[in-house]
């Protein structure tokens, strides 16, 4: 089949998306399928992954999101050449997925990668948190009816989604992971390498370094921990809008020498750096289904996590890692513990090694696929014939 991935934004922007449609892209390339990802940015930025279609946008300051409302005329010929199109955002793109395919009854399919009503708090804080619930109650339950299939990473995200009102059948497909760099021996880094003794616990956290991620609760929570078992570090991976004022936070609460901070690292490296950890920690509730923490688990790392959609479809508390309500006396109780039980987090991490098992891209990528073709051999029913349709392939043809 031609499959065309949709995304508003691609790389080289690092992101559990982006990365998910890279890794995907691949698995189902090596299944004898071809795929195209249509984005915004520079047209010619050097790629040198193949059929990345890149239309012209307004760059968004220096996030590396371009603006746009529209696909270039190549892009929009390119695109009804596919058999099915898949959307990973709601907004940008798949409204242009819903705009360029369905005249042409072209399969639309839609994941949610997002709890954009948290993402709204977090990055709209001055906000009533009303308004983005009111807003995807009123836009997400119109656009999911119009696509053909909407897929939820978790079961959390999709009762999450059916609270918020969409009503459309929704299909749970966790986010794959390749397993094989884990499965591997594993090289970690020297801990040297991080100004970390043999002797202390590490903690690590990979991913971005976003006001999202709630980081600034985390370093809190490692701070009072750390009081009861001071042989502990906490290294973060990853860069973010944050980085800065978790930096001037680690000093002010004088941990600077503690709180250790890699940077952005290429994401070959990342099983190296995980390897060299004793646990993984994250605070962040806005997951659907964190990539990170099934590569944490994959490599063998017991993970602490807050009881939220995504984080708690993966981890079963004092099994593979463990599991806090969102406060901070309670995360910091359950960093403790983590701490302290030696024995248990041994335990944890040979069942967290286990659990990464049901997320082996080779398995995921296939479920996405069967649904592929199911579309692309029974497609829905439209009347192509009305004049609505037909104006619109008029516009998309003159334009």
């Amino acid at each position: 089949m031609r499959i065309g991935m949709l995304a508003d934004i691609y790389t080289p922007h690092v992101s559990g998306v982006t990365n998910h449609i890279r890794l995907n892209s691949r698995f189902l390339k090596q299944a004898g399928h071809e795929v195209f990802i249509f984005t915004f940015g520079d047209p010619e930025p050097g790629d040198v992954e193949e059929n990345v279609v890149r239309s012209p946008g307004v760059p968004v300051a220096d996030t590396g999101v371009y603006f746009a409302f529209s696909y270039t005329r190549t892009a929009r010929r390119l695109i009804r050449t596919m058999d099915i199109v898949h959307a990973h955002h709601p907004f940008l793109s798949g409204r242009l997925a819903l705009r360029y395919c369905r005249p042409y009854n072209l399969p639309v399919v839609y994941t949610n990668h997002t709890r954009y009503d948290l993402y709204a708090q977090a990055y709209l804080p001055v906000l009533p948190d009303q308004i983005g619930t009111t807003f995807l109650q009123a836009y997400l339950p119109s656009f999911c009816r119009e696509v053909d299939l909407v897929i939820a990473p978790s079961p959390g995200l999709k009762t999450v989604l059916q609270q918020i009102g969409v009503e459309a059948p929704i299909q749970v497909i966790p986010n794959g992971v390749d397993l094989e760099p884990y499965r591997r021996r594993l090289d970690p880094f020297p801990r040297s390498r991080f100004g970390v003794s043999q002797e202390d616990v590490l903690l690590i956290f990979v991913g971005r370094l976003g006001p999202e991620k709630n980081l600034t609760f985390l370093l809190r929570s490692f701070a009072g921990a750390h009081s009861a078992y001071p042989n502990t570090s906490l290294l973060l991976v990853g860069v973010g809008p944050e980085m800065d004022n978790l930096k001037d936070l680690a000093e002010r609460i004088g941990l600077s020498d503690r709180i250790r901070f890699a940077g952005l690292v290429d994401y070959e490296l990342i099983p190296r750096y995980l390897a060299a950890a004793d646990a993984f920690v994250t605070a962040s509730v806005t997951e659907v289904h964190p990539l990170s923490v099934i590569e944490a688990m994959a490599s063998g790392l017991p993970v602490l996590g807050i009881e939220s959609p995504g984080v708690s479809d993966s981890i079963v508390d004092g099994q593979n890692g463990l599991l806090s309500r969102d406060d901070l006396a309670s995360f910091t109780a359950k960093l403790s513990l983590l701490l302290a039980d030696a024995p248990g987090r041994r335990r944890m991490a040979l069942n967290a090694r286990r659990s990464a098992e049901a997320y082996d891209i080779q398995q995921t990528s296939t479920m996405v696929a069967r649904e592929y073709e199911r579309l692309h051999l029974h497609p829905p029913k439209r009347d192509l014939r009305s004049w609505r349709m037909g104006l619109r392939r008029l516009v998309d043809r003159l334009s």
